[in-house]
């Protein structure tokens, strides 16, 4: 299973979807997931790729991390995966 299906996965899960109802240029808000889901999101994505998000949960706007849309967080975890190995 790839990076992107894996976290595409993940997100599903969290709006209660199916992953093919998520595409990358599925917003967070179009998906129905709220800022506690956001942070349930990112912490399911850090356990399951071994990495740590630079994200700011009481601040996202000021994040380091893009999480504009679904295709922005992937390319956000592609690169933690690629510079930890």
């Amino acid at each position: 299973m790839s990076i992107r299906d894996k976290v595409i996965a993940i997100i599903a899960e969290q709006a209660v979807l199916e992953p093919s109802d998520v595409t990358e240029t599925s917003t967070l808000e179009d998906l129905g997931i709220d800022s506690l889901g956001l942070v349930e999101s990112i912490f399911a994505i850090e356990e399951e790729f071994d990495i740590s998000i630079p994200f700011n949960a009481n601040e996202p706007s000021q994040s380091d991390f893009d999480i504009t849309n679904v295709g922005a967080i992937i390319a956000g975890i592609e690169k933690l995966v690629a510079e930890q190995s």
